[in-house]
């Protein structure tokens, strides 16, 4: 029974998070060659989804801490980041040399709360989808859920680190990342208000 609850649980999470993979690799590739950046990453993601995890479970016990009509409207988190990594790459262009020289000193890549951010706003809609299940698990079915996703948390950072350091796609991230980051993060913001039917879209 416990290893089909572990099964159910690893489906559900990979069903759900698989377009998540794609996004940290970005992040990670973001991060390259600035130290503490893995860290921040990792923290991001698990700050991000465990807040959808309490969400879910205050929901599965009958607490409603954000309306369902509120879900679309966490686009604007991804959207407004993409549009301002969409800026700092511009201006980074436009500048050239000079920020060049600029890059050691600076502690880019993506903090905590920006990954946790994007994490949350990316697995809003993931929420409808744990809700029904956790609330029919019961508590100990419930505590297996949570225990497998916040591992496959973990297991999900490891694909995403994994990807980005493959020698094809850490190429391909180095020249292209700065242009991908915010073009995903803005059609994912734009997919969930569409999706949502956010601002009557």
């Amino acid at each position: 029974m416990e290893l089909g609850i572990i099964g159910q649980a690893a489906g559900l999470f990979a069903v759900t998070n698989i377009d998540d993979i794609l996004i940290l690799a970005l992040f990670f590739a973001q991060g390259t060659g600035r130290p503490g950046s893995t860290r921040r990453i990792v923290l991001g993601q698990y700050l991000g989804f465990t807040a959808i995890l309490a969400v879910a479970v205050a929901a599965a016990f009958g607490a409603t801490f954000l309306p369902e009509s509120a879900i679309p409207y966490l686009g604007l988190l991804p959207l407004t980041l993409g549009l301002k990594a969409a800026w700092q790459a511009w201006q980074d262009h436009r500048d050239g040399s000079e920020d060049e020289e600029e890059e050691p000193a600076k502690q880019d890549g993506p903090g905590p709360l920006e990954v946790a951010a994007v994490t949350f706003a990316n697995g809003g809609d993931n929420i409808g989808v744990y809700v029904p299940v956790l609330a029919t698990a019961g508590v100990g079915g419930m505590t297996v859920y949570a225990a497998v996703f916040l591992v496959l948390v973990a297991v999900w950072c490891f694909a995403g680190k994994f990807f980005a350091t493959r020698p094809v796609i850490a190429k391909a991230l180095a020249r292209w990342g700065h242009i991908l980051l915010p073009l995903v993060l803005i059609t994912v913001g734009l997919l969930i208000l569409i999706e949502g039917g956010a601002f009557g879209l």
